[in-house]
């Protein structure tokens, strides 16, 4: 078998994912996966756009010109979005510091590749999520009187409890549980973050029938999957999507028409700890974001909530006071105040 590139390059290459990207920047396997991608594409693109084999590819090729070049190529022939062809970029800018890392003398070259800007003008598509009452369709839609119903109900519960993303909820161990009070849940979110995440009452119990029901083969029972298929094998992400399609088929989001995706479920649950008045901080901690700003999207997610502030602007003009239309249970004055 050919090496991939020339032996410089392909040192810097396999150094790059197999250390540079897990050891020292901490980086999940998704991100690697996209990187993997990112470098391929450069490859390809570049091999061809010289003109020589991939083998005889050189780390002097890694040149601006021809980084533009593939930037252009993957809006242009490859109907990229911006956002795709930003990632893409950056995956470059990445591996352009590895190298200079590695090879001091090529600094020159690397300032240059990094100095390459993002574009800007990026589509802010709406965030997509189901209403209350779509979640409740979706749980009452499953059979919980057979043993996958009921591993489906204990799962979407959990990720609606937790606010989850898919694979954190899949690579759930039965160790990761706490299930006596205060019952909580240790995820593992990207970069290698652990956070708890505390657990409704409700969603402890769901959470202890499913293990008695479906205890998992094995001598290490600790560190058995939570959510398996059929064969005993781990859930998977497709598996996720196709059993939400199966016990919600009907639902599409409003703004594009799409069918629902299991993430979508992540942010009804941010959206739904925002209308209850949950601040900023606190969500963000719930849901592992790596940054508040990231948190803040939903506040511009909700119509609701945007009514709510309109009806705020001009009082006269559209209607009584607030005052006079809120029945002023405890818990809603609570509310109230905490939006304003």
């Amino acid at each position: 078998m050919r090496p991939l590139s020339s032996p410089q390059l392909g040192r810097l290459i396999v150094s790059f994912f197999e250390d540079y990207l897990p050891s020292q920047r901490g980086m999940s396997s998704h991100t690697l996966r996209s990187y993997r991608d990112a470098i391929v594409l450069w490859l390809q693109f570049a091999s061809h756009d010289a003109g020589r084999r991939l083998e005889s590819m050189r780390v002097a090729d890694l040149t601006v010109e021809r980084i533009e070049r593939f930037l252009e190529h993957l809006e242009a022939e490859r109907h990229n979005g911006i956002a795709t062809r930003n990632a893409r970029l950056a995956a470059l800018h990445t591996f352009a510091r590895h190298i200079g890392a590695k090879l001091p003398e090529q600094l020159g070259m690397v300032q240059s590749i990094l100095n390459i800007p993002f574009k800007r003008g990026a589509k802010q598509v709406p965030i997509e999520y189901p209403e209350s009452c779509d979640i409740r369709a979706l749980l009452e839609h499953i059979d919980r009187r057979t043993p996958a119903g009921q591993r489906d109900y204990v799962l979407f519960a959990l990720m609606c409890n937790t606010g989850a993303r898919v694979q954190e909820v899949l690579n759930l161990r039965i160790r990761d549980l706490r299930l006596d009070p205060p019952e909580q849940v240790r995820l593992h979110g990207k970069g290698e973050r652990i956070r708890l995440c505390p657990l409704w009452p409700q969603t402890a119990n769901l959470l202890r029938d499913l293990i008695r029901a479906q205890p998992p083969d094995g001598p290490d029972l600790a560190a058995a999957p939570l959510f398996r298929n059929r064969n005993g094998r781990p859930l998977t992400r497709f598996g996720v999507r196709y059993l939400l399609r199966k016990h919600l088929p009907n639902y599409r989001s409003a703004t594009t028409g799409r069918r629902i995706h299991p993430h979508a479920l992540r942010h009804a649950t941010a959206v739904h700890m925002l209308k209850d008045g949950i601040d900023f901080g606190t969500i963000s901690q719930i849901l592992g974001h790596a940054s508040i700003t990231t948190t803040m999207r939903y506040a511009r997610a909700d119509l609701d909530l945007k009514r709510q502030a309109l009806s705020q602007v001009f009082p006269d003009f559209l209607g009584p006071p607030l005052a006079g239309r809120i029945r002023w249970h405890g818990t809603e004055l609570t509310r109230w105040l905490r939006r304003l």
